[in-house]
């Protein structure tokens, strides 16, 4: 394993977060702005996980599973 894994990114699994919060947002029938404000977090935070641009904690992942219902591990597979 390498050293220095403080920058390391899965970008499979990434994507597959965001595809997976947009898909349950919206089955949600939750705008992104709605979602923000549920979660007390700024749109464009929510937009750029929806994009694959952040790699989120672990609690923020937890938070979204809670408001949008479902458990963590769906948005993960």
């Amino acid at each position: 394993m390498p050293k220095d894994t403080k920058h390391r990114r899965n970008e499979v699994g990434i994507q597959t977060l965001a595809k997976n919060i947009r898909k349950f947002r919206k089955l949600k029938g939750l705008s992104m702005e709605q979602l923000a404000n549920l979660l007390d977090v700024d749109y464009s935070q929510i937009s750029r996980m929806e994009r694959g641009l952040v790699n989120p904690s672990i609690s923020i992942v937890f938070d979204i599973a809670g408001v949008l219902e479902i458990q963590p591990y769906q948005l993960l597979e």
